[in-house]
């Protein structure tokens, strides 16, 4: 059972949706173990379970044509009624404009599984800032987060700082943070909460570094706000470059484990896996942690990053670095230890894989991916124990 002063994360037993970057309460990743809350049961590994195609699909595009999807987050239980948006929807942020152009998307749309995925997709928000990136989470106080990485023409010699931007549950612009040294392209971000306070785990894609924000969410008059309470740089050294097919190759998917404090890097440019220890409250840079996984074999600049509920981790492909036609845009299951697990194509063409999240109960995981290539938002479904 987990402790009562651990984040609020989706338990074993809860079959509700999973914060952005939260696991639930993790297994030890050795598939096949047994299952502690389920005598004679065993964990069984995600992605060897997974079918070929998705079971759901849906368009990711909105009316005003914006393109390539890159974060997707569900929406937690326990965030507040009345909004555009409920427990269980998905949202997902768009990084380029109908024109194809990256870093000038503006729009998150919203998915409800279940309804119909004819027509454009529903928009939740419309930023007046451009670059809408795989930073995106979901508080369950009521808040939205969003980063972004804007350029003016679409290529890296224009890329910005950008920001990152706290939304309310109709999608209004509450408040904006940014700051050029500390968070300096927010590619990718993981999210952990206690109660009100909230800690932010983002990946700066220009810089090359890991930003931990803590802050507070406030009520003053019946008005809920943010406030920023700190904000440390710790982890750098990740490698930034120039890309033609991918704008830039960083640091970008990150996965934070509360319960060894343990925050997780997926760095493309690298092409591995790295973990930053007691990223949670060091007050220093830690550098670009340890190498956790790092298989040629395997990896072919990883990018999206999450936790699964199994313990394992689960990192997408985006295929610009140590690229294979015969292996494109793959989903790879591995352990903390960095023994792989399993991979899965989720398209037959490269560079279509970025960002996911994952949902699920003691005994299914529902996999919810992005797919660049076609704009679609799509879900798989897995068994866990058997």
């Amino acid at each position: 059972m987990l402790n009562a002063a651990l984040p609020d994360i989706m338990q074993l037993g809860d079959h509700r949706p999973v914060e952005m970057g939260h696991p639930g309460h993790p297994h030890p990743g050795h598939p096949g173990h047994p299952h502690p809350g389920h005598p004679g049961h065993v964990v069984l590994p995600i992605v060897p379970n997974l079918p070929a195609a998705p079971t759901l699909s849906y368009t990711t595009i909105p009316s005003n044509g914006d393109l390539n999807p890159y974060g997707v987050a569900v929406v937690p239980y326990g965030f507040p009624k009345g909004g555009l948006i409920q427990a269980g929807d998905i949202l997902v942020s768009n990084y380029n404009s109908s024109g194809n152009l990256q870093g000038t998307g503006t729009t998150i749309v919203k998915i409800t599984p279940g309804q119909s995925n004819l027509g454009p997709a529903t928009v939740f928000s419309t930023s007046s800032s451009t670059g809408m990136s795989m930073a995106l989470g979901v508080l369950r106080n009521g808040f939205v987060i969003v980063g972004n990485v804007p350029t003016t023409n679409g290529t890296f010699g224009t890329i910005g700082s950008g920001s990152l931007q706290f939304l309310d549950k109709n999608g209004n612009l509450v408040q904006t943070i940014s700051d050029p040294a500390l968070l300096d392209g927010p590619w990718g971000m993981s999210v952990s909460t206690r109660g009100v306070n909230v800690q932010l785990f983002v990946a700066n894609v220009v810089s090359g570094t890991v930003t931990r924000i803590n802050l507070k969410v406030t009520h003053h008059h019946g008005q809920a706000g943010i406030d920023v309470k700190s904000m440390t740089q710790i982890g750098s050294g990740y490698t930034v470059a120039p890309n033609a097919a991918a704008l830039v190759l960083g640091p970008g998917g990150v996965a934070y484990n509360p319960h060894n404090d343990v925050l997780y890097v997926a760095s493309s440019s690298n092409n591995a896996i790295y973990a930053i220890a007691h990223a949670g409250r060091i007050r220093f840079d830690n550098g670009t942690g340890r190498v956790v996984y790092q298989d040629p074999a395997h990896l072919r600049g990883p990018i999206g990053l999450v936790i699964a509920p199994n313990g394992d981790l689960l990192t997408t492909n985006g295929d610009a670095v140590n690229g294979d036609p015969n292996f494109p845009s793959e989903l790879i299951e591995f352990t903390p230890r960095g023994q792989f697990v399993g991979q899965l194509s989720l398209d037959p063409a490269q560079g279509g894989a970025f960002g996911l999240t994952v949902e699920g109960n003691p005994h299914f995981v529902d996999v919810i991916t992005v797919d660049d290539n076609n704009s679609t938002l799509n879900f798989r479904m897995a068994s866990i124990t058997g």
